[in-house]
């Protein structure tokens, strides 16, 4: 067994191997997407069986072994105990766990993406945020973070940088009023527009800063929806769950 290193991440899956084992998948600021196994972890007295659930944020020590990683300690920061107060926050988070893991990759660089997580996990545990907004900001930028987000700072044909009201789902942003025949798509409010930009360039720390009414959150959250689903290949199990509960 090599020697420890400590990872700062938050635990995506967890699955019961054996009768008192686990296998864990956690976003690490270090190492990317890595998994681990948890000797011992489903004892009543081990001192992981907490700190190997989904959603625990913290400080991981492990050793890496030729295909995975064995968690030795973990000293957990967060447990977002409060999204399972709201079913909603509750699935939503889950997703954007499922999200992850589908998403990152193992010895990549996903600071980003882990800071989104992080980020959004807590505006989910807010009264503050609509959980629409949280949705669709977190799937938006998280696509901006990995080079599939929309072009959304000048028209993608001319160029040009004002009157952006028309955005094309499939030639992947916006067009402004004189080269929108070109394309099939949907006009949008400069409200809209303005919030497209904003996310796709905010640091991670501002994404939640801001509200919008009601008519621009539907029209916002309607257009990421309709995107993600365009460039994201892949059924997430806890999405089609929340769906189905309306």
């Amino acid at each position: 067994m090599g020697q420890s290193e400590i990872v700062t991440g938050i635990v995506l899956t967890s699955m019961p191997i054996g009768d008192y084992d686990k296998r864990i998948t956690i976003l690490t600021k270090e190492r990317g997407k890595i998994t681990a196994f948890a000797r011992g972890a489903k004892r009543p007295n081990s001192q992981l069986l907490a700190a190997t659930a989904p959603f625990c944020f913290g400080e991981f020590e492990v050793y890496e072994g030729r295909s995975a990683y064995t968690l030795s300690k973990a000293v957990i920061r967060d447990y977002f105990r409060e999204l399972a107060t709201d079913i909603e926050a509750t699935y939503l988070g889950f997703y954007f766990l499922e999200f992850a893991e589908y998403y990152c990759q193992e010895n990549n660089d996903e600071k980003e993406m882990l800071k989104l997580l992080y980020q959004s996990l807590r505006a989910l545990e807010s009264p503050a945020y609509d959980k629409r907004l949280v949705r669709a900001v977190f799937e938006l930028k998280a696509l901006a973070i990995n080079g599939e987000g929309p072009s959304v700072f000048q028209c993608i044909h001319c160029r040009k940088r004002e009157q952006l009201t028309f955005f094309s789902t499939p030639r992947g942003g916006l067009f402004c009023r004189e080269c929108k025949s070109r394309v099939s798509g949907r006009e949008i409010s400069e409200a809209c527009a303005y919030t497209l930009q904003y996310v796709v360039s905010s640091t991670i720390g501002k994404l939640y800063s801001f509200t919008l009414s009601a008519e621009v959150l539907e029209e916002f959250c309607d257009l990421v929806k309709e995107y993600t689903a365009y460039y994201i290949h892949h059924s997430f199990k806890s999405l089609e769950i929340l769906e189905s509960l309306g």
